[in-house]
């Protein structure tokens, strides 16, 4: 894995230790930052993979040296210990979702098909997220500060929509759009106890079904 990375940089390895009587170009710099990228990554990812196969309590700063093939030294640079791997991984995955979910609210298309489309992405979430993970991760991820910020982004991110869709007249209006979002956030997180996708979609209809007028 970053063995053979490593091998093929040598430069990125050891381009410290060589002297330069100018300023480093753009490029270089963009070089190292890519790498450093690339590594972080490798990490994030080695380190989820062990967590899944051999429980949270069980993986080592060691074990993840040996696994993504850099030293214990140079680990120790990225993170300072595996919670906080963990909680990194969980940030970006957080963070890309919250992405995916503002890509199909502000996608072409009717409101009430952009709002569905929004649902079905995030019960879909919900539900990944318990079939890939512990009760430990669990945890021990969704207590930080950003898990907060994210869901409270997201509230934002559907009573807007709402406001879209009953501006059609196709969802009920006695009911402040702020409390439809929080109907709906708290409805479909029962997507992660469910047993198929085909059930997600249902509970996604179910939700859609309590707005109507």
């Amino acid at each position: 894995m970053l063995r053979d990375i490593l091998s093929r940089n040598k430069t990125l390895r050891y381009g410290i230790d060589i002297a330069y009587h100018v300023r480093m170009p753009r490029l270089w710099n963009e070089t190292i930052d890519a790498h450093r990228a690339e590594v972080r990554e490798a990490i994030l990812r080695a380190t989820w993979q062990l967590v899944l196969e051999h429980g949270l309590l069980s993986v080592t700063m060691s074990q993840i040296a040996e696994t993504t093939g850099i030293g214990r030294a140079t680990l120790y640079k990225y993170f300072p210990n595996v919670e906080a791997i963990l909680e990194a991984h969980h940030e970006q995955q957080v963070s890309d979702h919250l992405e995916r979910l503002r890509a199909l609210s502000e996608a072409p298309g009717e409101p009430l098909e952009r709002f569905e489309a929004v649902l079905t992405a995030y019960a879909m979430i919900c539900y990944y997220r318990e079939q890939h993970g512990t009760r430990e991760l669990s945890a021990l991820l969704h207590r930080g500060k950003h898990v907060v910020e994210t869901e409270q982004q997201i509230q934002r991110l559907f009573r807007d929509l709402l406001g879209e869709v009953m501006a059609g007249g196709v969802v009920r209006g006695d009911t402040d759009p702020d409390e439809l979002a929080g109907y709906c956030r708290y409805a479909l997180s029962a997507a992660g106890v469910l047993r198929s996708k085909a059930a997600v979609g249902r509970l996604v209809k179910v939700t859609l079904a309590g707005l109507r007028i």
